[in-house]
């Protein structure tokens, strides 16, 4: 990882670029032992906790995808805490596409995020993924599941 560590912006910038790249290692590197990834729209029940299980859940919907890219957009910190406002395209081999706007929190100590929250519009994917996306979703190996209520 070779951003400065006292800086969260660039952790936070490094991370995503990571996530852009759909570099797991890369990202892994960004993402403190006992990171919490939280989905809002689906809930705290179903978050992700440790570098490893946050890439599993990652990877579900981002690995079989075509194209995949993150657009930067305003990032806003007020000491260790993180805001960034920024949109995603998904693009499917079947032709499908996807833009997805986001506000993602997140948390930074000591060089690694601890706690990164994303808010989107779940709608925007599911109308517009392939017929059979939800579906696929379904069968995924779901062993990342960590119930975060009242943690994040």
């Amino acid at each position: 990882m070779s951003v400065e560590h006292n800086d969260p912006k660039a952790v936070v910038t490094g991370m995503w670029q990571a996530l852009s790249d759909r570099d797991w290692q890369a990202l892994a590197g960004f993402l403190a032992d006992d990171c919490i990834y939280l989905d809002v729209p689906v809930g705290p029940a179903a978050a992700a906790r440790g570098p490893e299980d946050i890439i599993k859940r990652l990877k579900i919907g981002l690995e079989p995808l075509a194209g995949y890219a993150n657009f930067p957009g305003l990032m806003l910190h007020d000491g260790a805490d993180v805001m960034y406002e920024h949109h995603e395209e998904w693009q499917w081999a079947s032709g499908e596409s996807a833009l997805l706007k986001f506000v993602s929190v997140h948390q930074v100590r000591d060089g690694k995020v601890t706690l990164w929250k994303d808010y989107w519009d779940m709608g925007a994917l599911s109308n517009h993924a392939p017929p059979s996306w939800l579906a696929d979703f379904a069968t995924a190996d779901m062993s990342w599941i960590f119930d975060a209520t009242g943690l994040a």
